[in-house]
C-alpha cells in the first residue's frame, strides 16, 4: 500500500511538472491535442473530430434538394473503384451528372446527411467568400493590401502582400506545412485557442506574388481579412452568401479556436456532407450563377480557375486545376482525400470523402486516387451508354 501511495504521489508530481513545463515553453496546445486526437488513437486530424471542438453554425435556408437521375444507382461501382474505396476507407462517393445525382454510395456507417471534416476543401470556400466580399464592395479587389486590415502585420514584405496573394498561395508567409509533427505551426494552429495571435505573430518573410507555395496560414489570414472587411463572422457570411442561396439541405459546422467569440479555423474544418459540398462545384461550373442569379462574379470565377503562375499550373485562386482524359477539371481538395471534382465539359461533379488519401508523389501535384475517382466514374457512365 505504501508503495502505491508513493507511486501515485510521484506520478502526480511528474505529471504536474510536465503540464507546467508545457506552459513555460509555450506548447500547452499539446494538452488539447493529446485529449482530442492522440489519446483516441489518431496521429492527425480525423473526419469526425469536429465533435471535440467548439463550432459555429453555417445556417441553411430553404432547402433545394438535388434532382435524382432516372438512372440513379443503376450501374454498380467498378471493381477498381470498390478496391480503392476499401483500401482508402471511403465514406461517400457521388457522381452528379447534368445536375442530378446519378450515383451515390456511402460506407462505414455514414449516409447522405452525416457530417465529416472538409479539411482544406474549406480553402475554396474561403476564396469564394473573398470573391463575394469584392462583389459586395467590402474589399476593393484582389490587389488590396492585407495591411489595410491588419497594419500590425509583421515581416520585411508585410506592406506588399495582397488578399489575392493569400488566395493564390503566393503569400511569402513564414509557415511550415507539416501535418504529422506535434511541434509544427500547423499543429499549433489546429489546437491553440488564440489562432489570430498565432497568425499575426508570423512574418511575411519572402516577397509575395512571386510563386506558388501552399500554406494553410495564408488562407487563415485571408479569412481574418474577410471578417474584418465584412464585420461578420465567416460562418455567417458564408451562410448568407452561399449556404442559403444555394439551398444547402443541412446546417454545417465550422470549427473555432475557442468557444463563443473565437474565429473559424478557416483553412480547414467545415463539418458537412457530400451533397452540400458539391454545391460549390455546381456554382463554379455555372460561372457563379445559381437559379439564374449571379451570386458570385463570373470574372472572379474565371480568374480563380486559371493558373496564376505558369510554373504552377496546378493551382488558381483557391482551386486545384488539372487535365484528365484530355478534359479540363478543377477541384476542391482536403487532407485525407476529400474531393469535389468538376468536369464542366461533360457536366459532371464527382465527390469523394474518406479516411485516407492515395499516394502523393513529388512529381505530380495530384494524388493518384484523384485519377481513379474520375476514370472509374467514366467507365460506369460509358457502360450505361453501351446498354
Amino acid at each position: 500500500m505504501k508503495f502505491l501511495i508513493k507511486f501515485f504521489k510521484w506520478f502526480i508530481i511528474i505529471f504536474s511538472s510536465i503540464i507546467i513545463l508545457m506552459y513555460i515553453f509555450d506548447v500547452d496546445y499539446l494538452i488539447r491535442a493529446v485529449r482530442t486526437i492522440y489519446l483516441k488513437g489518431y496521429t492527425t486530424a480525423y473526419l469526425e473530430d469536429y465533435k471535440e471542438f467548439p463550432n459555429r453554425t453555417i445556417k441553411k435556408g430553404v432547402a433545394q434538394p438535388w434532382a435524382i437521375s432516372k438512372e440513379y444507382n443503376s450501374v454498380p461501382s467498378t471493381e477498381t473503384l470498390n478496391k480503392t474505396h476499401k483500401k482508402l476507407q471511403t465514406i461517400a462517393y457521388l457522381i452528379i451528372k447534368n445536375d442530378s445525382i446519378w450515383h451515390e454510395s456511402y460506407y462505414d456507417g455514414f449516409n447522405a446527411t452525416s457530417k465529416s471534416n472538409s479539411f482544406s476543401v474549406a480553402k475554396s470556400i474561403v476564396s469564394a467568400a473573398l470573391g463575394k466580399a469584392i462583389m459586395d464592395g467590402k474589399i476593393k479587389s484582389l490587389d488590396q493590401k492585407v495591411v489595410d486590415f491588419f497594419p500590425e502585420l509583421k515581416g520585411k514584405f508585410a506592406k506588399e502582400v495582397t488578399v489575392g496573394d493569400l488566395s493564390s498561395m503566393a503569400s511569402g508567409l513564414s509557415w511550415d506545412e507539416k501535418y504529422y509533427s506535434p511541434f509544427s505551426i500547423v499543429t499549433r494552429a489546429y489546437f491553440d485557442d488564440n489562432l489570430k495571435g498565432i497568425i499575426l505573430g508570423l512574418n511575411i518573410k519572402n516577397k509575395p506574388g512571386q510563386k506558388f507555395e501552399y500554406l494553410s496560414g495564408a488562407t487563415q489570414l485571408l479569412a481574418m481579412c474577410i471578417e474584418k472587411a465584412t464585420g461578420k463572422y465567416l460562418s455567417d457570411y458564408v451562410s448568407e452568401s452561399f449556404w442559403k442561396p444555394m439551398g444547402a439541405e443541412n446546417d454545417a459546422l465550422w470549427q473555432l479556436d475557442e468557444a463563443d467569440t473565437g474565429i473559424e479555423k478557416a483553412y480547414c474544418c467545415i463539418a458537412s456532407n457530400a451533397r452540400d459540398f458539391a454545391r460549390f462545384g455546381k456554382l463554379y461550373k455555372q460561372n457563379g450563377k445559381w437559379n439564374g442569379k449571379q451570386i458570385l462574379d463570373s470574372a472572379f470565377v474565371a480568374k480563380s480557375l486559371k493558373p496564376r503562375f505558369a510554373a504552377s499550373p496546378e493551382y488558381g485562386y483557391g482551386w486545384w486545376l488539372n487535365t484528365v482524359k484530355g478534359k479540363r477539371i478543377f477541384y476542391m481538395r482536403g487532407h485525407l482525400g476529400q474531393f469535389v471534382i468538376v468536369i464542366p465539359e461533360d457536366d459532371l461533379i464527382i465527390v469523394r470523402l474518406g479516411h485516407l488519401k492515395g499516394l502523393q508523389t513529388t512529381t505530380d501535384a495530384h494524388s493518384n486516387d484523384l485519377y481513379t475517382y474520375i476514370e472509374e466514374a467514366y467507365k460506369m457512365i460509358d457502360s450505361k451508354k453501351k446498354k
